[in-house]
């Protein structure tokens, strides 16, 4: 249960990242954009999404 927590951590904590880093260096210059023209909204866009791709990692427990 704990690698489980970490790994989702792990993986929020990044997607976050890269969404700030891609509102930062990308963007979206008219405003117009949902998610990148502020950044809060593609920083938690990108740790959504880094917590879904956290879990395909993730070992199942075979019984």
């Amino acid at each position: 249960m704990k690698s489980f927590a970490w790994l989702l951590g792990i993986g929020i904590l990044l997607g976050g990242i890269a969404g700030y880093a891609y509102y930062h260096y990308v963007g979206c210059n008219s405003g117009h954009c949902m998610i990148t023209s502020h950044p809060i909204n593609s920083t938690l866009y990108g740790a959504l999404l880094g917590g879904i791709v956290s879990q395909l990692f993730r070992k199942e427990n075979k019984k």
